[in-house]
């Protein structure tokens, strides 16, 4: 070793000890990731049967309730504990307030309740939101300034989660960034005996690029013309902002924050961890996953070291769950691992 590195205690300190072995690997290895931590999206269509590829995100579909029970089935087999659930429905149904989003009986709210009478002990996360329902897919109502309305579009999605919560679902995610929309709830939620309902806020859902796929899966991109949605989701650049907003969520009453999208936003998934001390959640969102889906089939990534480094890197940043569009993929992949296989 040179003289001109005295601060270096060689050949005391060998930092390559530790890594030699298999065993030794696993035994020091300071953050883990298993089946319990993710959660699998699934896009919900009618009819029952229908089952629909979505083109932009291979190997992911659209299904009906008859088609979804055995993905579900799957699911708990992996030891997956929670999946959410977003709805494609048909445009008919679509209006500029989005008011089927409330309806106790549509397509979300009856697949609750069909899957706690299937699946009793799976979570539930359903979606808070109206753009699957708006006839413009914007989360919220227009004024005829082209504006987003605040205050007017919390009341439509208190009556979306209270539906949400009467049909079973065990966690109620408000994604739509409107500002007070999680003590609102929560309120709500509480006056109508729903106490023991969960809210995970969406508490820095930022103006990504990375949610394309996604759109295309829901059918929500946005017409042209309309309001853009940097408006009221939060600017890529900043990040004091993302406290603020986390600060403000834990204020009004949610149990759990969401960090969205999950791999660009790592500093602000380690920074709402450390000082709020909250459960939080990170999305892998429909972009990272075509990205990797998209390498990986042209041969110019080993798909399953890639996306299961990409949960373990969210694990290491502070993220105690992780929506992804690969977590049946994932879980099978540790299970396998751990069958030395």
């Amino acid at each position: 070793m040179p003289d001109h590195y005295p601060f270096i205690q060689y050949p005391a300190i060998r930092m390559r000890r530790l890594r030699q072995k298999s065993f030794l690997r696993q035994l020091v290895q300071e953050n883990q990731l298993d089946s319990s931590h993710l959660i699998q999206p699934f896009f919900i269509t009618e009819p029952a049967g229908a089952r629909i590829a979505i083109p932009s995100m291979p190997g992911i579909d659209r299904f009906g309730i008859e088609q979804l029970l055995p993905e579900l089935e799957r699911c708990q087999q992996l030891g997956i504990p929670m999946i959410a659930l977003f709805p494609a429905i048909e445009d008919a149904y679509k209006t500029p307030d989005g008011r089927a989003a409330c309806d106790s009986n549509g397509l979300i709210q009856k697949t609750i309740r069909r899957i706690k009478q299937h699946f009793p002990a799976l979570g539930i996360m359903a979606d808070v939101a109206l753009d699957p329902y708006t006839t413009h897919g914007q989360d919220g109502i227009i004024d005829d300034h082209g504006q987003i309305l605040n205050d007017e579009t919390i009341a439509v999605l208190i009556e979306q989660g209270l539906s949400h919560a009467a049909a079973g679902a065990d966690m109620i995610a408000p994604s739509d960034m409107m500002d007070g929309r999680i003590g609102a709830l929560r309120s709500a939620l509480e006056k109508e005996g729903f106490q023991n309902t969960i809210i995970m806020s969406y508490a820095a859902k930022y103006a990504s690029g990375f949610y394309g796929p996604f759109r295309d899966a829901v059918g929500s991109k946005v017409k042209s013309g309309q309001t853009d949605k940097r408006t009221y989701q939060m600017n890529p650049g900043n990040f004091h902002e993302a406290l603020r907003e986390a600060a403000l969520d834990v204020s009004e009453g949610a149990d759990i924050l969401m960090v969205k999208p999950g791999l660009p936003y790592l500093d602000v998934i380690a920074a709402i961890k450390q000082q709020f001390g909250l459960p939080v959640f990170a999305y892998q969102v429909s972009g990272e996953y075509s990205m990797l889906c998209a390498a990986a089939g042209h041969g110019w990534l080993d798909e399953r070291a890639c996306v299961l480094e990409s949960l373990l890197c969210l694990r290491r940043a502070g993220a105690d769950g992780i929506v992804t569009y690969h977590a049946t993929r994932a879980a099978q992949w540790l299970f396998d691992a751990s069958k030395g296989r």
